[in-house]
């Protein structure tokens, strides 16, 4: 900009693309919205507060047969913990309400409060959700049409849950889901190899695992979920 300065005339007109121009030779991003970097850069700003949440869907077999279950669960980016608030056929605007209130409590006694809560532009995520949200200073991150890789840990989590267990089963009644989802958060959370972690699962990584001992294989839902782990000799 020194530059412009020291050369400008009285009545001469710089224009934009000569600003834009020269701001590229000094290596400076003239887009106006710089500052707030990359998507990448925003999860590593936000990493240990950053959460997100969608919905997963199952058919569930009832009297009057099969009904649509909507499953909502809140991820947090960096621990891949997983809350499961609710699950229900009628996903409306006062049930999504307190989903939103319910995820507040259950965030309450985090070393670190949630500060930033991704979801995507579902009808099903009102304004009330978002308000809620705001009034406890978390701020809705609304990403997409047609961007899933925005919300690529959330959207990952569907994939394993349906394909590797959900999927399988023909679920008999809201308590048989709520059974389903509630042992594979847990397996999820505890057993479960993830490749974002060096194909470990994430209690490994708080503990030291025994270095010698007999490999032993740990099974839940019948075989559908299965673990190894080496026991202390």
């Amino acid at each position: 900009m020194y530059f412009l300065r020291r050369n400008h005339l009285p009545g001469a007109h710089v224009s934009r693309s000569t600003v834009v121009n020269i701001l590229k030779e000094a290596g400076v991003d003239p887009n106006p919205e710089r500052k707030k970097g990359t998507w990448h850069d925003f999860f590593k700003r936000h990493l240990s507060t950053l959460w997100a949440c969608d919905f997963f869907t199952k058919k569930v077999l009832t009297t009057t047969g099969f009904v649509e279950y909507y499953v909502l669960f809140f991820i947090h980016i960096g621990s891949r913990r997983v809350i499961v608030t609710g699950m229900t056929p009628h996903p409306d605007a006062r049930w999504v309400a307190q989903q939103a209130r319910n995820f507040i409590l259950l965030t309450d006694k985090e070393a670190e409060a949630p500060t930033h809560l991704i979801h995507d532009f579902d009808t099903k995520f009102t304004k009330e959700f978002d308000t809620i949200l705001a009034g406890e200073d978390i701020e809705p991150v609304k990403v997409g049409p047609g961007k899933p890789n925005l919300n690529s840990i959330a959207e990952r989590f569907v994939l394993s849950i349906k394909s590797e267990l959900l999927d399988d089963f023909v679920v008999l009644g809201e308590d048989h889901l709520r059974l389903l989802v509630n042992e594979y958060v847990k397996y999820y959370m505890e057993f479960r190899p993830h490749q974002g972690v060096g194909n470990v699962p994430l209690k490994a990584l708080a503990i030291d695992p025994p270095a010698d001992g007999e490999i032993v294989c740990h099974e839940r839902l019948g075989g559908h979920l299965k673990h190894y782990e080496r026991q202390a000799a």
